[in-house]
């Protein structure tokens, strides 16, 4: 009997659970549509491994670690999706890793570097700067309201350090402009 009421308290627990996932999704997806807000998106799947290999230069995508086969099909369809739901794009920025490069063009075509979007996974010291230039950036579409959705492809120290959120690859992150310098969360979506 304890075996039977803990899958029915289980069942209850998650019954409360899945929807406010699903409402954080819902709402993403009507802020992208209705334009005016950023996504932060980190990359799409990579190569193995954690970082950049000793060496990696930014200047050159062989000593860097890459998307893989099926990141980059992923960063495609990532792209095919946000089309085909009606977001308008309005701009898109990249981190100049070649990996955020990457699933930037293959996603939206085209996009511009913005070193801001640094990753600073091997310099912690960088974090403050870089997220303080994002945030203030974000912060201008307050007054300045594009017509369409900012990409911004990053990292995934980025996307933690300005919105409290772990994200996994190809992951998107819905943010409003709040204020002169900061953001809000709206929503997340995973579309794996």
């Amino acid at each position: 009997m304890a075996v039977a009421a803990r899958g029915a308290f289980l069942a209850f627990a998650f019954a409360f659970v899945a929807p406010p996932a699903l409402a954080d999704e819902a709402a993403a997806w009507a802020a992208l549509k209705k334009g005016g807000h950023v996504a932060f998106i980190r990359h799409e799947a990579t190569e193995p491994g954690l970082g950049d290999p000793p060496g990696y230069r930014l200047d050159d995508c062989a000593t860097q670690r890459n998307l893989s086969a099926p990141g980059r099909e992923a960063a495609k369809r990532l792209g095919d999706r946000l089309r085909a739901e009606g977001v308008a794009i309005h701009k898109v920025y990249t981190s100049p890793w070649c990996r955020c490069r990457d699933t930037a063009t293959l996603a939206f075509g085209k996009a511009d570097d913005w070193d801001a979007l640094s990753s600073f996974f091997d310099d912690r010291a960088l974090e403050p700067g870089l997220t303080e230039r994002v945030k203030n950036r974000v912060g201008t579409y307050s007054t300045r309201k594009p017509k369409g959705t900012i990409v911004m492809v990053t990292h995934h120290v980025n996307i933690q350090a300005l919105t409290h959120q772990a994200v996994g690859q190809g992951e998107i992150v819905v943010v409003r402009p709040d204020g002169c310098c900061g953001l809000k969360v709206v929503g997340r979506i995973a579309l794996r």
